[in-house]
């Protein structure tokens, strides 16, 4: 099995989740909390104390970036470069999770 070549991984789903939120651009907190309810149907919710304190962890490992706000008070964040490798590599370590669900036939019909 290839290993990864991140040194964050595997990542939380909550940090899984920010760092897919950001990888369509710099969004504020509240963007944050939005972006993950709707790419997840609503199945995972994260208020103001997760997507804050992850954030914070988050910016100190490398991960993502305060960016300038633009005339407003709300803080905004990117993605790093890491963050881009981090996700990229937490998404392959679950492809092969699934992979592996799949070849012992375990997944789910329709999946």
């Amino acid at each position: 099995m290839k290993e990864d070549t991140t040194t964050h991984g595997p990542l939380t789903p909550a940090v899984f989740h920010i760092l897919l939120a950001l990888s369509d651009g710099p969004l504020h907190g509240y963007g944050i909390m939005r972006a993950v309810e709707e790419s997840t149907e609503s199945a995972q919710r994260m208020g103001p104390g997760t997507i804050y304190g992850s954030i914070q962890r988050m910016e100190e490992a490398g991960l993502v970036e305060e960016q300038p706000a633009h005339g407003g008070r709300r803080r905004v964040f990117a993605l790093t470069g890491e963050g881009s490798k981090a996700l990229e590599a937490e998404s392959a370590r679950l492809a092969r999770l699934s992979d592996m669900v799949r070849a012992r036939g375990l997944a789910p019909r329709g999946a």
